[in-house]
């Protein structure tokens, strides 16, 4: 469906649990749609736990950043990276066929820039406040076409011509880079899109981990100023309960 190679790049940290599924997924993905040329880089970001282990025996090649960040770790991925085309895929989320056919649909025609996808979670029963947050988000991603980072795709030249993303943002990353790929795309008249025929499935764990009062005071606390570059207050991404 496409000459160019794509890169398929993951963040993880302490993924042992998922990452063996995620990235079976991708080569079963990839052997659906046809014989597009690709590969899948791992950042392991700190992790002390199998993650990078089980990623290399899965065919992925692993690479390292020691600073605990999900904007760096997506850079790292795609400085190691030899595509010409980039998915950032998040380490708990699935890719599905149709989904992945989309986007190298949007590759080959030339016109966009880069995108995303609207998104589902991996459970049908968490209730009236997971899936109104679902139907929020969805909304405002294809309205304001923005791309939530557990899936967002570009040319490298643009991640190139853009820098990557931000490394003074500890959360919300992607979408200050859906924004200056947008601003890149219009340049060169060029779209940016968010697409809807096939949802990517995400983890629910986080809801699964907190409650909503827990959850709705940490996204409250995200929306204070500043708060997106301290990684303490965004904890919602870096830390996990107890057990």
């Amino acid at each position: 469906m496409t000459d160019s190679k794509i890169s398929v790049l993951i963040p993880a940290y302490n993924e042992q649990a998922l990452i063996e599924a995620v990235l079976r997924r991708v080569h079963a993905c990839f052997a659906r749609v046809g014989d597009a040329p690709y590969e899948i880089v791992v950042c392991d970001n700190n992790s002390t736990d199998r993650t990078a282990e089980l990623a290399a025996a899965a065919g992925a090649t692993v690479v390292k950043e020691p600073h605990n960040q999900i904007a760096r770790a997506r850079n790292t991925a795609a400085k190691a990276a030899t595509g010409a085309w980039f998915i950032f895929l998040d380490a708990d989320t699935l890719l599905t066929p149709e989904l992945l056919a989309d986007t190298l649909r949007a590759f080959q025609s030339g016109q966009i820039c880069g995108g995303g996808s609207v998104l589902k979670f991996d459970r049908d029963d968490l209730g009236f406040f997971t899936n109104q947050i679902t139907r929020n988000w969805n909304w405002i991603s294809t309205t304001f076409q923005l791309a939530a980072g557990s899936y967002l795709f570009c040319p490298r030249e643009a991640w190139c011509a853009l820098g990557g993303f931000d490394e003074t943002i500890y959360a919300g990353e992607e979408i200050y880079f859906s924004r200056e790929l947008k601003k890149w795309g219009r340049a060169r008249k060029l779209q940016f899109r968010v697409l809807t025929g096939a949802p990517v499935v995400t983890s629910a764990r986080k809801m699964e981990w907190y409650s909503p009062g827990q959850l709705l005071w940490r996204v409250f606390r995200m929306a204070l100023p500043g708060a997106h570059k301290s990684r303490e207050k965004c904890d919602l991404w870096y830390t996990r309960p107890k057990r």
